[in-house]
Parts: structure tokens; sequence; C-alpha cells
């Protein structure tokens, strides 16, 4: 209560007090009813840059009996020469949130216990335990860390240790590696806070790609002591990987697929020789330990995405989040259109970038247009929905696999000449994939070459001379 009140007696005497406190308090954070009502309409007033003062406020709460109970307008009177520094205001707020917080918590806590006590037949345990984590997870969107304006000295500071970081590596990487030299060169690595869209038509790779750089990342992970002296991730990182249309247990067996060498198909069918199923268990065996964690809950909302990767940071570390795929994210609340409820999606999973600075790799699908057109690369245009995909990532990219399309165009048999260049363009594309980079805000675009074993659903570095990277 005190704390209320001197928060608002320093909103009445200065109404600059609210830019400082208005992104960490709203007014269901005050406990206090007639204290709630009086930043309410201070709030709306000061918005309308309109002065909130104990005389204007007094006009719009003669009738509220609360304050009446209170004393009436003197209590405005009290709360204004009750008033804290403006300089403390800040703190007040976030005590007063906390407190907000934690009564949330014994309210919830006191639900569940309440709840579990009366047993009946239509709610059983299971459905109390995600009604109690939905309630948890929505408190925890609360938590949103408030950023504000930071000194010029401060961005700077930040450019440095990037810099300082990709120096130290002997002019490699400012980012985290994908395991994919050719990509890593042309990107910098996967950076922090970037949104990084890798965007193909079906059967083009582009899960396998994820999967791939996922686990890559995952495996060279190793923490050690950072140039500025603090203990963190040094190489590769912790991975959270968002798989709404594969299960869990699918998207292992493909990562499973490419550590063992075992043709994923072969594992689906259970058809293993004995030396590929012991290379099948020696590879499960060795990545158990795997800092990667698979999230197959389909169909979540990006509200709730965020409060999962949040958790995830908070509790075990995350460096890298991959989230498969953007079309099957729902908005939070629903939206007159799918092209509103994308732009949502978007700016959601790029805000979780930025908070947790950490790079984002969202998969997202490509329209048919690809198809009706002689060559099949795709070009930012065929983005699903592709204004607010293509504004908010800060690199997209595409991938595209001209064998997979050359497969289709066989000759007839009888057709020599035709099937003599079919063999040729056929060989000259064989095993060889194509990463095209469309848009990148710190760095050039241009198309990528890598291997790919469709057996293994694996992409890899093609062998050729590392002189020409720079080219």
């Amino acid at each position: 209560m005190e704390a209320e009140q001197q928060l608002l007696g320093a909103l009445l005497t200065n109404n600059e007090v609210f830019d400082h406190v208005t992104r960490i308090i709203a007014p269901p954070h005050f406990y206090d009813p007639v204290h709630r009502r009086i930043y309410e309409i201070c709030a709306e007033r000061i918005t309308k840059n309109a002065l909130a003062s104990p005389v204007t406020i007094k006009a719009f709460m003669e009738n509220d009996q609360g304050l009446k109970d209170l004393g009436g307008p003197a209590y405005l009177a009290r709360l204004a020469a009750a008033a804290i520094s403006s300089h403390a205001a800040r703190d007040y707020a976030q005590m007063i949130r906390e407190f907000a917080l934690r009564r949330d918590l014994i309210g919830l806590g006191q639900d569940i216990a309440s709840r579990a006590s009366h047993v009946t037949v239509d709610d059983n345990a299971e459905d109390q335990i995600k009604a109690a984590e939905q309630v948890l997870y929505k408190l925890g969107e609360q938590g949103v860390a408030e950023r504000g304006f930071q000194s010029f000295l401060s961005a700077v500071t930040g450019a440095l240790n990037a810099a300082n970081a990709a120096y130290s590596r002997g002019g490699g990487l400012s980012g985290v590696s994908s395991g994919l030299v050719d990509l890593d060169h042309k990107m910098g690595g996967l950076n922090r806070s970037d949104l990084i869209i890798l965007a193909g038509r079906p059967s083009m790779g582009k899960t396998s790609l994820a999967t791939n750089i996922a686990f890559n990342v995952a495996k060279a992970h190793r923490m050690g002591e950072l140039p500025d002296g603090s203990h963190g991730t040094v190489s590769g990182g912790v991975v959270g990987f968002f798989s709404l249309e594969m299960s869990a247990d699918q998207l292992a067996a493909r990562i499973l697929s490419e550590a063992a060498e075992v043709p994923s198909e072969n594992i689906r069918r259970g058809d293993m020789s004995e030396d590929e199923f012991r290379r099948f268990v020696q590879a499960a065996h060795d990545l158990q330990n795997c800092p990667l964690y698979i999230d197959d809950t389909p169909a979540l909302p990006i509200n709730q995405l965020a409060a999962r990767a949040r958790k995830l940071k908070r509790t075990m570390g995350l460096d890298l989040l991959i989230v498969d795929y953007l079309q099957l994210l729902r908005a939070a609340t629903a939206k007159d259109s799918r092209v509103n409820e994308v732009s949502e999606i978007t700016q959601g999973l790029k805000a979780v970038a930025k908070e947790l600075d950490i790079p984002v790799i969202a998969l997202s699908q490509l329209s048919r247009a690809v198809e009706s057109r002689e060559d099949k690369r795709p070009q930012l245009s065929d983005l699903r929905r592709s204004g607010s995909i293509e504004q908010d990532a800060d690199i997209v990219m595409f991938v595209f696999r001209e064998e997979y399309y050359k497969e289709r165009e066989k000759p007839a048999d009888h057709e020599l000449d035709k099937m003599a260049t079919w063999q040729q363009v056929m060989e000259a594309c064989h095993g060889k994939a194509e990463v095209i980079i469309g848009k990148q805000r710190h760095g050039p675009i241009g198309t990528v070459e890598l291997s790919f074993e469709g057996r293994f659903t694996r992409f890899g570095n093609l062998e050729k001379h590392r002189s020409n990277w720079d080219q």
C-alpha cells in the first residue's frame, strides 16, 4: 500500500514519471482498487497530453465511493504530499509489479490445491496440470524484460565485443557456426538477435537442413571462459527445436540417420543390417547428452512459444532456436485475416530473437508460383504472405535442389539424344544443393553450394578450392 501511495504521489506531482513506469506496471498490478482507478485516469490523461494532478483527477472521481471512504479529494492531496523522488519511481514500480505477480502465484497455488482436492469424473489430474501450466505461461509472459534507450557508448561496447569475439577466432565468425563452412563464410555464422527465414518448396530439404544445423551446433557445444572473463558457451550451443509438423521421435530418427549414416527409410522400416543397427545404437548413445531440446506441441500460439523459449533459456541455456515451420504457428489472439496472423507471428519471432539475444531460424513454405516458372529457383516474392516475413527477417534464404526437378524430366528411353543430354545434366547436379540468400541485412546476397545425401538426409560441404570462397 505504501509503495502504491508514494508512486501515485510522484505521478500526480510530476507526470514525466509515467514515461519511466508505463512499461513496467499496468492498472491490474495495483492491489488497492482506488489506486488502480487513479492510475487508470492518470494514464488516460497523460497519454492525451493532458495534466494529471490532484485537482484534475478530483473531477473524475467525485462519485467514487472508494475514494470517499479514504477521505475524498483530501486523499489525493495526501498522496501528492507523500511523493517520492522521480528517480526512485522505477524501483517502486518494480516492487509493485513483483508483489502483483506474487499475489497471482499465491492465488494460482490456492486454485490448484482447491481443484485437486475436489475429485470429479470429468476433471482428471492431467487436465488440471495442463490448466495450471497455461496459467503459469501466462504469468511468465508478464516477465518480458524492458529495455528502453541505451547510450551510444553502450551500443559501441556491444559492437566491439562482437568484433573482438570474431577477431579472436582468427578472423572467422561473429556468430554460432552452422557447421557448413561455405554458408558460415557467407553469413558470418548465425548471429545473435537475427531472425533467419529458411524457405523452400516441399521435398527441397528445408527440414533436413534445419536438423543438420541443429545437430552441428549441439554437437559442437562446449563451455569455457569468454573473452570478457565470464563463463559461457565458447563453441556450438544449446539448441531449442520447435517441431510443429513432425514428432520428436521422427526428428530424432532424422538426426540419428545422419550421425549413424543409416538411410532414414531403413530406420523407419526397421530394415537394418547388424552393422547398421550397431552404428545406430552407438550414435544414439553418443548423442544422449547432446544439448538439443525438442518441443513437438502442434499448433502452438506464438506467445506460448516465447514463454517456453524463455523457460528453456532460464533453465538449460539457449543459443539457437529453430521453428519448423512458421505457417503452423498460431497468433496469440484470433485475427481477421491470415496475413495479419502471420504478421503477428513473424514480429513475435523477431522479438524472441532480440529479447533472448539468440539467432532464431524459422522455416517457411513457398507459394506454388515457383512451379509455374521455367527456372524453379525461388525468389523473395514466392514467400507465402511475403510482406511481413520479408520485412521482419534479417536473413531470408532458400533451399533449392535442381536434381529433384530434373529427375522428373527424364525423357523416354527411345529419345536417345534427349536421354544423353538429360544424363549429363543429372550428373552435373547430382548430390548438390543450393542455398540462395535472397536478403541479408548485414552482408551480401548470393548462392552457396552444398552437398546433399538424400539417403541420410544430410547436407554437407562441397569439396572445392577454398581460394574460391570470396568469389
